[in-house]
């Protein structure tokens, strides 16, 4: 559970980093009333620890997983 969601914070973040290096408009800050706004600052510290949450994902065996998943197929 907890790794979807920080998947879910990492694209927010993504998107968010797209649309500031491409139309230079931080819609984290748009939406939650500029960028040293208590929200917007929630936002992006629930984003950084996402990222650091999913290194571990980087780290995981997931040969098991897969394992599992082809012999029911």
């Amino acid at each position: 559970m907890i790794d979807k969601i920080s998947l879910t914070l990492l694209i927010i973040g993504g998107l968010n980093w797209g649309c500031v290096g491409i139309f230079q408009f931080d819609l984290v800050a748009w939406i939650c009333g500029g960028q040293t706004g208590i929200i917007s600052r929630i936002v992006y510290i629930l984003v950084a620890l996402a990222a650091i949450w999913c290194i571990s994902l980087l780290f995981r065996d997931t040969d098991s997983d897969t394992a599992v998943n082809n012999d029911s197929v």
